[in-house]
C-alpha cells in the first residue's frame, strides 16, 4: 500500500497529512505529536478518526500543518486523517460521517467593519 496524502482545513489552520501503513506513530511539523500538542484534549480530538473506525496504532501520520492556533490546527489534522481513512477503505465512511468528522466546519472569523471597535462592537455611546 502506497502512502495517501490528504489535506484537511479548519477557520485559518491547513493541515497536509502523509498516511502511511505502521505502528501509530504520529510526527506533527518534524517534533513528536505529544510534544507538539501538550494539551490532552488536542491529542484526544486527533486520535478521534482512528477511535472510531477501530484503527488506532496501525498507521503512521506525517503532518505538516500552519496557521490558526493549537485547537484549529487539531480540528483540521483529524479532519485529514478522516479524509485519508475513507480514501484507504469505504467502509471507514458511514462511522466518520455520522461523527461529523468529514465536515468542514465552515466558521471564520468575522471582518472588522469601519466605524465599529470589532466586528459587532460598536464604540461607546455618550448622549453628551
Amino acid at each position: 500500500m502506497e502512502i495517501i496524502n490528504t489535506l484537511g482545513r479548519r477557520k485559518t489552520s491547513v493541515a497536509r497529512i502523509y498516511l502511511s501503513p505502521g505502528s501509530g506513530k504520529i510526527t506533527v511539523n518534524k517534533r513528536e505529536f505529544a510534544e507538539y500538542f501538550p494539551s490532552e484534549i488536542s491529542r484526544i480530538v486527533i486520535n478521534q478518526p482512528f477511535v472510531t473506525t477501530k484503527t488506532l496504532g496501525t498507521y503512521d501520520v506525517k503532518v505538516n500543518v500552519s496557521g490558526g492556533g493549537s485547537t484549529g490546527q487539531a480540528e483540521a489534522i483529524r479532519l485529514a486523517i478522516s479524509r485519508a481513512l475513507c480514501e484507504i477503505s469505504p467502509e471507514n465512511r458511514p462511522p466518520l460521517k455520522v461523527e461529523g468528522y468529514l465536515t468542514r466546519d465552515p466558521r471564520m472569523v468575522e471582518r472588522k467593519k469601519y466605524g465599529r471597535r470589532k466586528a459587532r462592537r460598536r464604540f461607546q455611546f455618550s448622549k453628551r
